[in-house]
């Protein structure tokens, strides 16, 4: 099977969860057995999991309160070989909230400061699976920031927090020379926007930045109904959808901070930056402002390079070695990280 999803927690979390799956995956079966898959390039892995995806997030958005939705999504654990491959330490300092996730056996150079996606509002458990597969990947001591989420904190505390954590990055030596930051979904908005940050502060800048399927333009997402045709054409094919984004922008920030360049850097002034790499897949909803945000860094100057992926939707990286556009998604990170950061 395809799947490797366990459920934890209380018992109506697990009894719903697992309903959700079963009947995302029968779904899938179903649909695919009398019509093929949904796009050319979806293998069963894609087919299954996004189906599985999407069922329990819009399940966790209809709860009534964000706690809810929080502890209904750490009920799913999703199984990942490279848990067994990564040693996982909490940071035991007052200053950050964090882990390390260093690969087993080894002594890296690199060292990579890595946000999480959840529209800056979840950070379930089963994201260290994910995050254990980006280390593997950076082969790069990772360290991944539980920074606090909204509604609860606004714009900027999760930026705040952001900071926080490459100080405390840099105060125990991890030279810029061989520092990476990087994150995916959200996590990807906030890698850059600590760029924009720390240059804007003068601060010593990383080496490189790499932001996954990163919402770039809020005002955007917010509107939810246009200014590009993947937020309405790809919805059928991504795990997300309109309704999420417009919600996490109305807890994440003010409708007046929306085109601050800390929160939409498709506004921002991006020259003076170290290079950003994206990854985007095309069949996502966020693509076009993805698009837009790369092109305009180009007419600016920046060294922006947005690589995508046919047929790939949301943060499709974390399908891992079940789908082949994911796979090789990982190994072009990698062999980014490698030009940048390994050099001295």
């Amino acid at each position: 099977m395809l799947l490797r999803a366990q459920f934890s927690g209380p018992a109506r979390y697990r009894a719903r969860a697992t309903a959700a799956a079963c009947r995302a995956v029968a779904q899938a079966i179903l649909r695919r057995e009398l019509k093929g898959p949904r796009l050319p390039g979806w293998n069963w892995a894609v087919e299954l999991w996004t189906e599985v995806l999407r069922g329990n997030l819009r399940i966790a958005f209809a709860m009534p309160e964000v706690n809810e939705a929080r502890r209904y999504l750490d009920a799913i654990v999703f199984g990942s070989p490279a848990l067994s491959q990564v040693n996982i330490t909490p940071v035991a300092d007052e200053k950050i909230r964090a882990s390390w996730f260093v690969p087993n056996g080894t002594q890296p150079d690199a060292t990579v400061l890595y946000f999480h996606g959840g529209g800056f509002s979840f950070y379930p458990g089963a994201y260290a699976g994910f995050i254990a597969m980006i280390a593997l990947t950076a082969k790069a001591r990772t360290l991944a920031l539980d920074y606090r989420l909204s509604p609860e904190h606004r714009f900027p505390d999760q930026l705040h927090d952001a900071l926080a954590a490459y100080r405390w990055l840099l105060d125990h030596d991890a030279g810029p020379g061989n520092l990476v930051v990087g994150g995916d979904s959200a996590g990807g908005n906030l890698a850059i926007a600590l760029l924009l940050a720390a240059r804007d502060g003068r601060m010593p800048l990383p080496k490189l930045a790499f932001a996954l399927s990163p919402p770039t333009d809020f005002e955007a997402a917010a509107e939810a109904e246009g200014r590009g045709t993947s937020l309405a054409g790809n919805e059928e094919f991504d795990w997300i959808d309109r309704k999420m984004l417009t919600k996490w922008s109305e807890w994440y920030c003010a409708p007046g901070q929306r085109r601050h360049a800390y929160v939409s850097p498709a506004y921002a002034d991006l020259r003076g930056l170290p290079p950003i790499y994206i990854q985007a897949g095309r069949a996502e909803i966020l693509y076009d402002s993805i698009a837009r945000f790369a092109a305009g860094a180009k007419q600016q100057g920046a060294n922006v390079v947005l690589e995508s992926w046919a047929d790939m939707n949301h943060n499709f990286q974390m399908f891992g070695e079940q789908a082949p556009q994911s796979a090789e998604a990982l190994r072009r990170l990698g062999e980014v990280i490698d030009l940048y950061a390994q050099k001295t």
